[in-house]
């Protein structure tokens, strides 16, 4: 890899994993010294203990224009995995205020604990740049996240989901694990460039080729629930407690999209125009099949659950692209897509809060129970199907431009297609929250969901309209992902 070598020593880093670790030790600590109940006392410490080591990060490690290796080259530092480690962190802060106040399972300082690990290993999946560190870091994300999905013992859903994510999960981890075992074997070294070397080096059989692309694809398909990999997200995320659904439909795509796009984009560069043709492929069906299952749900998880595999569709119409503007973009659409989904399962905890169940036909009347939900639910909902001037607009814009870009016209009109199928959903749910019928149960959100939610709402507003300077910061990001080798 030609890069500069970071000044920075090894320790710097991992400082906010670090920090991360020392935080986890502090909860359970203080869990076990508290006399009395404090299980908000421990949400507001995690929320404000990640915010602060988020504030360290942006203000003090940002690499700039350096790109380097740390710990003997297993991790890379540059503005790519930079701004994903951020995404993370903010997801992370904003679910775990969502989980402050709620009624519906007994939190516990190993809840918080579960998910702070998690955030490492997604940390870690950003930066990783060997197949051992990649592995481990996508199984550190994994298992807390099997737990999280099950933590509500009582729920037989959640139980179920957890299980089942859990299953799935270790079964694509086998199929993954086998394919860098190829990799290994053939190359002789677990650093992705030197594997990169390898297989442009023709050394590799056509036929083991394209069964080392076909399991790790599987593997990272999972991850970002990309068709025909996508089976587990609806019953997961609709089991799971709403704001680990969240996180799960957010933060860990985000996490799998980086990984994709950084194994594709180094180790296969010289199969690019393949890798094209099998993302848009992905892209197309993914598109179209969580948009067609999304018309017949019954709960409003469910439909989220389609409705995020959709989302992975659009993205990965500039994953495909595989230019600076195809890249740019999907990173732009992942930091909307944050905000906005992370709003959209929040408002589903607060409805599963106050009616036990989150049945689509419990948003009828919201807007009488609860004016300022059900506009925040219209801002969310309109960021979702691409209406102007949410973030969700821009970001689809900039990915179907990018598609244009890169010749992919007929992708491009299968998206548009595909945005008017949602259009149909998205705008049945916005009228049942604003009819005049349903029952006269008021709604009152707690303080940390005002405060979680009215924040996605306000960066959703942001991005949406003031997206210049921040699809900017991007530039550098997308080019250490395209040149990365």
């Amino acid at each position: 890899m030609n890069a500069s070598v970071l000044a920075s020593p090894d320790l710097l880093a991992i400082l906010p994993e670090i920090l991360v670790v020392i935080l986890v030790g502090v909860i359970l600590l203080v869990d076990v010294l508290s006399k009395h109940s404090a299980k908000n006392l421990l949400g507001w410490m995690a929320s404000g203990g990640l915010l602060l080591i988020l504030i360290i990060k942006i203000v003090f490690l940002y690499p700039g224009d350096r790109q380097g290796y740390a710990w003997g080259e297993m991790i890379v530092v540059d503005a790519a995995a930079f701004f994903f480690q951020v995404l993370i962190l903010i997801g992370a802060i904003i679910t775990i205020v969502l989980t402050i106040d709620q009624k519906k399972f007994k939190i516990s300082a190993e809840y918080y604990a579960l998910l702070l690990i998690s955030s490492i290993g997604m940390s870690f999946m950003a930066a990783a740049s060997n197949l051992i560190m990649l592995y481990l870091a996508i199984e550190t994300t994994s298992i807390p996240l099997y737990a999280l999905a099950g933590f509500n013992k009582q729920d037989n859903k959640s139980v179920e989901s957890g299980l089942k994510y859990l299953l799935f999960g270790a079964m694509t981890s086998a199929f993954m694990l086998y394919g860098f075992s190829f990799l290994y074997g053939f190359s002789g070294s677990t650093n992705l460039s030197v594997i990169s070397k390898t297989l442009a080096g023709g050394s590799v059989p056509m036929g083991i080729g394209i069964l080392i692309l076909f399991l790790v694809v599987v593997g990272f398909g999972f991850k970002t629930s990309i068709v025909p990999f996508h089976f587990w997200a609806p019953d997961v995320y609709h089991g799971a407690p709403s704001p680990i659904s969240g996180f799960l439909s957010t933060a860990s795509k985000a996490a799998g999209f980086i990984v994709l796009m950084r194994f594709m984009l180094t180790v296969y560069p010289a199969s690019l125009h393949n890798w094209v043709v099998i993302a848009s492929v992905l892209a197309a069906v993914t598109m179209t099949v969580g948009n067609l299952l999304a018309l017949v749900q019954k709960d409003l998880k469910r439909l989220l659950a389609y409705s995020s595999i959709s989302h992975a569709g659009y993205i990965l119409i500039g994953v495909a692209a595989s230019t600076q503007l195809g890249i740019k973009s999907a990173m732009y659409y992942l930091l909307v897509y944050l905000f906005t989904n992370l709003a959209a399962f929040g408002i589903a905890a607060i409805l599963e809060d106050a009616t036990g169940s989150t049945e689509i036909s419990k948003l009828t009347g919201l807007v009488k129970r609860s004016p300022w939900i059900a506009f925040a639910f219209l801002a969310t909902i309109l960021s979702l199907t691409g209406i102007p001037p949410f973030g969700g607009f821009i970001s689809k814009f900039l990915v179907l431009a990018a598609g244009i870009q890169a010749n992919l016209v007929w992708l491009v009109i299968v998206a548009i297609v595909n945005s008017f199928i949602g259009l149909y959903y998205y705008l049945g749910l916005l009228k049942l929250a604003f009819s005049n019928e349903g029952d006269l149960l008021e709604i009152h959100p707690k303080f940390s969901w005002k405060l979680a939610i009215g924040t996605c709402i306000l960066a959703i507003v942001i991005l949406g309209i003031f997206y210049t300077p921040w699809f900017q910061h991007l530039d550098l990001a997308s080019v250490n992902l395209l040149t990365f080798n």
